[in-house]
């Protein structure tokens, strides 16, 4: 094993770019909200970028990444990084053990931050802190061990490339226990607000894009054609997914929606992570044509029952499933011999083992999630009172206002 400078480079630059798209996302997130709500929107991000980053150094790296304990989770070797050091770790041949640790805690960073569009504007901050912590550590790094650490999923043949199941089916299932949770924040009588600032989610959007090409083509460890491969059904997945919502909700509503587009993309990359670097650049435009369809019908649907405020359920739950569901019947070794053969190129077997995966993930996420829940409520109230809701969380959770226009 001797550290190639090509490849360390390419992961040091491709976890730099992940890390911009949690700041991106509180961006995104934060146009969506109303004018009172938009600084504590994007805290949610800010914060989490640096609160998970130390519990991912102090002990949720070696839970995640630690040598394997009967398949569930990772031993405590790594706590602290003890052991991580500049050569070569167990995860890649080429790059530095640190360099492969900073690129996946970029990946346990977003994941809670994605959370967050759930419960905006009505959770309070401090149970904000509290369960990010708790789920990180209780959901999001054994997950990960499962599929990436040489956990049971793992050994099951699983396949998720960058995140599907990982990233987003547990953030999407935790975002929807948590909406219902919470239930609705006040006013919604005549439906969600309309978003404040449109340009900034935008803005998100456009830098959630550009950093996903770290997400899914560092995700191959390797500055080769992998990446370039990876890089590709990135990019194609997301076109097709932002055609799509907009082409839908053009027909709907006589408008195309730059909003839509925005969401589309997004929704696109999200279905696409999963398969990216197992899928042929022809089934990821079908995989982000079905995701721009299926998110939309599904975000429009849970906008009239329940209040996930900012649709992470359906952008990424949905996405996330989607996608690792595609990948049983359209993966092929002809781009990853590391991977498998879906439905149509002969795999019989990969459907189900991606249905189980789906299926557990799913199941694990939601329980957890509501027992976390449940115990940060027994700790601190989890949702504002009513006078501090109507005020806004910018000034009832952080004493600051997103803007002062009149001086």
């Amino acid at each position: 094993m001797s550290i190639d400078g090509a490849d360390t480079a390419w992961i040091l630059v491709s976890a730099a770019l992940v890390m911009l798209m949690t700041p991106a996302l509180g961006l995104f997130y934060g146009g969506l909200v109303r004018q009172g709500n938009v600084l504590s929107t994007i805290m949610h991000s800010f914060f989490i970028l640096a609160l998970i980053s130390v519990q991912w150094v102090l002990f949720g790296y070696s839970l995640a990444f630690g040598p394997d304990v009967n398949g569930l989770i990772g031993g405590l070797d790594y706590v602290g990084l003890q052991g991580v050091g500049q050569t070569p770790g167990p995860y890649s041949d080429t790059v530095p053990h640190l360099a492969f640790m900073a690129f996946q805690m970029t990946f346990a960073v977003i994941t809670p931050a994605l959370i967050s569009g759930a419960f905006a504007e009505r959770k309070r901050f401090a149970a904000f802190a509290l369960f990010s912590l708790l789920w990180a550590t209780l959901v999001y790094d054994p997950v990960c061990h499962w599929v990436w650490g040489g956990g049971w999923l793992s050994e099951l043949g699983a396949l998720d490339f960058a995140g599907g199941t990982v990233v987003h089916i547990t953030s999407g299932v935790s975002a929807l226990v948590c909406a219902l949770v919470l239930g609705k924040r006040r006013g919604m009588e005549n439906g969600p607000p309309e978003p404040h600032n449109v340009t900034m989610t935008v803005l998100g959007a456009s830098l959630l894009w550009f950093g996903w090409f770290g997400f899914n083509a560092g995700s191959a460890l390797a500055a080769d054609g992998l990446a370039a491969h990876a890089f590709v059904t990135t990019h194609v997945a997301a076109s097709a997914a932002a055609l799509t919502w907009v082409l839908v909700g053009w027909f709907r509503s006589g408008h195309p929606s730059v909003l839509g587009a925005a969401i589309g993309a997004v929704a696109g990359l999200v279905a696409i992570t999963p398969a990216a670097g197992f899928v042929t650049p022809m089934a990821a435009l079908v995989i982000g044509a079905l995701a721009g369809v299926s998110c939309f019908f599904v975000s429009e649907w849970m906008r009239g029952h329940v209040d996930d405020a900012l649709d992470v359920f359906g952008v990424h739950g949905v996405g996330g499933a989607l996608g690792a569901l595609a990948t049983g019947f359209v993966a092929t070794t002809a781009v990853n011999p590391a991977g498998a053969d879906g439905l149509l190129y002969g795999g019989t077997t990969l459907p189900l083992i991606q249905l189980g995966a789906v299926a557990a993930v799913a199941l694990y996420a939601a329980l957890m999630t509501w027992g976390i829940l449940k115990l940060v409520h027994a700790v601190v109230p989890i949702r504002v009172g009513e006078e501090d809701e109507d005020a806004g969380l910018d000034m009832s959770q952080h004493g600051e206002a997103g803007y002062r226009l009149n001086g």
